[in-house]
């Protein structure tokens, strides 16, 4: 497809600069069959069913920029992607002059040396440490790194909570899965008393979920691995769904649509995915999706067109302009349905 076809206009002061408090008074449009309802996050656990299982990914977002200095040279990096304890894919600026052997020092005792370059400002770095050390040390020289459409992507000190989920455990992501943002523990024991069971996967958000689409038409964009774990307990939770699947976010769509076989049953997984929806795709496990409203052109605006419809997303995103809704990583929700239901 044409990627003009996911363009639209989006008005600058609709793009929320930092989120709602409590999380959860963020507002939901409920996107249906021929009807859209103006709502607000707490009120999901009503459209939700006893037997509905939700998956949600707890994943936990690094201090993943750093800036380092290449001899007197300045040099931005963003890791994307782990490839071992101490080895990262990342994004530098400026990429152009950075060759494999370059050593580049972040803070004293702290450095990593480029091993390989890659294409578009890519290069594989080595750490001088690994583990939780390297976690470590990120956390005290590294910083949050925020889209680039929040404040140029610089995070300050509210950033550190705010842009985490409430239920962040696996350390490694490079952006949050937003949709989860808008949760809070009261929202999470309102739907534990609903009967909707709740599940958790692992998907490393990466830096590339920031890029934007450079190619005229959908078959020729190459999307950036993203590691991501399902273990054999939440496949045999979500396969013994008694209602839908509601997926919180499109990573953790993407996750369950990468584990699964062609039949619909989720088998464990753990490994990386470069996973590309776009209008065509047959969906094989999940039913509902909870998502903030994305960017015109992005490859997660095609997802939602594949999953509810383009026509339907259009109408729906033009209904959320004209409402004020607030757009992107901090901004409001909807809860969408498969096309087919």
């Amino acid at each position: 497809m044409r990627v003009d076809d996911f363009d639209f206009e989006l008005p600058r002061q609709l793009i929320a600069e930092r989120p709602v408090s409590p999380r959860d008074a963020s507002h939901l449009l409920h996107v249906g069959a021929g009807r859209l309802d103006d709502l607000t996050v707490r009120d999901l656990p009503g459209l939700l069913h006893p037997g509905d299982v939700m998956v949600f990914n707890d994943t936990r977002v690094i201090p993943a920029r750093l800036f380092g200095r290449r001899g007197l040279a300045g040099v931005e990096l963003t890791l994307h992607e782990r490839l071992a304890d101490s080895q990262w894919n990342a994004f530098a600026r400026p990429a152009k002059k950075l060759k494999p052997g370059d050593a580049i020092s972040f803070a004293e005792g702290f450095s990593a040396t480029v091993t390989a370059k890659g294409e578009a400002g890519e290069v594989t770095l080595a750490f001088d440490r690994g583990g939780p050390e390297l976690l470590a040390a990120l956390e005290e020289f590294g910083r949050l790194p925020l889209p680039p459409y929040i404040r140029k992507g610089c995070a300050d000190a509210a950033d550190r909570a705010d842009y985490q989920t409430v239920y962040a455990k696996a350390e490694g992501a490079v952006a949050a899965p937003t949709a989860g943002l808008h949760f809070t523990p009261e929202l999470l024991a309102a739907l534990d008393a609903r009967g909707v069971r709740r599940v958790t996967v692992t998907l490393h958000v990466g830096a590339g979920t920031f890029l934007p689409v450079k190619v005229d038409d959908t078959r020729d964009h190459r999307m950036h691995r993203e590691r991501g774990v399902v273990t054999p307990e939440a496949a045999e939770a979500i396969n013994a769904a008694a209602g839908r699947v509601v997926a919180v976010g499109t990573t953790a769509l993407r996750l369950l649509e990468s584990a699964a076989d062609e039949g619909g049953r989720v088998r464990p997984f753990d490994g990386a995915t470069d996973i590309f929806i776009t209008p065509g795709y047959r969906f094989r496990v999940v039913d509902s999706l909870m998502t903030n409203f994305h960017l015109p052109r992005s490859t997660l605006f095609m997802l939602v067109a594949a999953f509810s419809g383009l026509e339907r997303m259009r109408a729906a995103y033009d209904h959320a302009k004209s409402h004020g809704y607030r757009f992107y990583s901090y901004g409001d929700a909807c809860l969408l349905h498969r096309e087919s239901l």
